[in-house]
């Protein structure tokens, strides 16, 4: 039997450009693309604060995953980058506040830059839908 490949568009002129999707579901698994935090008019949320960057990530990548018709509690797997991984517990609350009960695996890592330069943070995340 084959499962049927869904596709999440966040609306961004970039995905069809670079070709990408804001998430795939495919079967029970939904991938989740690095989300940055970009507010509705397009620009950053939370210029210069870590934790309200990290809200906005979450944000974003919980409304993939409800579109994708998955959840936070479906939620195996989140990876955080950040530009500043000294900054690092200000990310994890927020993470914190949305996985106490999950507890996904998750990674911190530093990266050198991102493509905006006021993007302090990114995150994926990665879902198992039973």
């Amino acid at each position: 039997m084959e499962s049927v490949r869904q596709m999440v568009s966040s609306g961004s002129p970039l995905e069809p450009r670079i070709g990408f999707s804001r998430a795939i579901r495919k079967g029970k698994h939904v991938a989740v693309a690095g989300t940055a935090p970009i507010g509705n008019d397009g620009t950053t949320v939370g210029q210069g604060d870590v934790y309200a960057q990290t809200v906005r990530c979450l944000d974003i990548a919980e409304a993939a995953l409800k579109e994708a018709g998955a959840s936070l509690e479906d939620v195996v797997r989140t990876r955080i980058m950040l530009t500043d991984v000294t900054r690092w517990e200000e990310a994890a609350r927020a993470h914190g506040e949305r996985f106490a009960s999950v507890r996904p695996a998750c990674t911190f890592v530093e990266v050198s830059r991102f493509i905006d330069a006021d993007w302090l943070v990114e995150l994926e995340l990665d879902a198992i839908v039973d």
